[in-house]
């Protein structure tokens, strides 16, 4: 009957070494979607504030100019 209840645990122990070992790599692969996408995301604000500085620099420029 201890034999029983040991295999008993260690299968538990098994199953749940398993379950976390999957749920760790769900994690990491969740973290590197969000950082690829967090990385887009300050690709396209940098573009934006790039390209805004250069419209408020033209219409500076052009303000002078008149």
């Amino acid at each position: 009957m201890a034999d029983n209840t040991e295999n008993l645990v260690l299968e538990i122990l098994r199953q749940l070494r398993g379950d976390i070992t999957s749920l760790r790599n769900e994690v990491r692969d969740g973290f590197n979607r969000v950082e690829i996408r967090l990385g887009y995301v300050e690709q396209t604000l940098a573009s934006d504030l790039a390209v805004s500085a250069y419209d408020r620099n033209e219409i500076s420029h052009s303000k002078a100019a008149h």
